[in-house]
């Protein structure tokens, strides 16, 4: 009995989570595991449209900058491959130019897009130290990918005085880390 409730409770939590994913998508327009909605659920910045759209609007919304912070968001360029641009979610500052990210649509996992990665490391390539360039850890190769994808800077997320945004801290995210920084720090050591 305890076994058969179990399972009903799970088909159940599997039924509401894809419901809400629809009802989501339904009030939205967007498409569920896209980049877009995920950073700005989990940043609660509140900006619409392709990724590499959120660095203009955010002029006069939110503060910018070059320093990464947690919750911040880190805007891609659009590129060939990436032509509507990226958008992840700091989740953690290890160094001057290492951090976490938490993101959606990035690594092909068994197969598919669109899934989350939390706490997956990324790199500053950037020969200034700005991150303008970045290099993200890609989940079927099991290391940061072999591309440095340039990005326009970090947004920051809280409202504080004179209608100004700036970083607001955000809680750890839970999961497994899906990299190994460690060899990663080394790597680039």
């Amino acid at each position: 009995m305890v076994g058969v409730a179990m399972r009903w409770s799970s088909l159940l939590l599997l039924f509401g989570s894809l419901c809400a994913a629809q009802v989501h998508a339904e009030v939205t327009g967007e498409t569920v595991g896209e980049c877009v909605p995920f950073a700005r659920a989990m940043s609660g910045i509140q900006l619409y449209g392709n990724a590499w759209t959120w660095w203009t609007q955010a002029d006069g919304r939110y503060a910018r900058g070059t320093a990464p912070r947690v919750g911040a968001v880190l805007v891609f360029r659009p590129t060939g491959a990436m032509r509507l641009g990226h958008v992840a979610v700091v989740s953690q500052v290890i160094g001057p130019r290492v951090v976490m990210v938490t993101h959606s649509n990035w690594s092909r996992i068994d197969g598919t897009r669109g899934q989350v990665e939390r706490d997956v490391t990324m790199t500053d390539t950037s020969e200034a130290g700005n991150w303008s360039r970045v290099r993200v850890w890609y989940h079927q190769n099991e290391a940061l990918g072999g591309t440095s994808y340039p990005t326009y800077g970090f947004i920051y997320g809280a409202p504080v005085s004179n209608g100004v945004r700036t970083a607001a801290p955000s809680p750890r995210l839970s999961g497994p880390s899906p990299d190994i920084i460690g060899a990663v720090i080394d790597s680039i050591g």
